[in-house]
């Protein structure tokens, strides 16, 4: 035996502590920690994107949607008083060679749901450009720093 000191009696408890399945326990979890990392790091490879600040070059043919707050839609600074009329006017401008690019502005207090509603019903018109207009982070850097 590794241990040294006087036997316990029959009738006298035990008083040092069993490690061993404490070191069972956390091979274990080493084991299962080092075949997990590999399966979560491995991911699809794609070639992603490269973000660009383009400055926005306004054509007299592009049409700029604006969302407010309110849910409340506007073609070219005109408020519309339904999505079926904005899907009218889609419809027109879709059929038109070349077709026009569709500037969507949506206010900062806009729902998202209300956005949708009119990206939906731009992809429902067949136009294929589609944009949305931002403003630059500059003061939200400033701001951060």
């Amino acid at each position: 035996m590794a241990m040294s000191g006087p036997a316990p009696a029959d009738d006298e408890p035990i008083s040092t502590i069993n490690t061993t399945p404490l070191v069972d326990v956390m091979l274990v979890l080493l084991i299962i920690f080092l075949i997990t990392i590999p399966v979560i790091t491995k991911t699809v490879k794609v070639t992603l994107p490269k973000a660009a600040n383009i400055a926005t070059q306004t054509k007299p043919e592009n049409i700029t949607i604006a969302v407010d707050g309110q849910g409340n839609i506007y073609w070219n600074n005109a408020l519309l008083g339904n999505r079926s009329e904005l899907l009218e006017r889609i419809k027109v401008e879709a059929v038109k060679v070349p077709q026009p690019e569709i500037h969507i502005r949506g206010d900062v207090n806009a729902r998202y749901e209300d956005v949708g509603r009119v990206l939906n019903a731009i992809q429902r018109g067949g136009i294929v450009k589609v944009g949305f207009i931002t403003e630059p982070d500059r003061g939200m850097r400033a701001a951060g720093n």
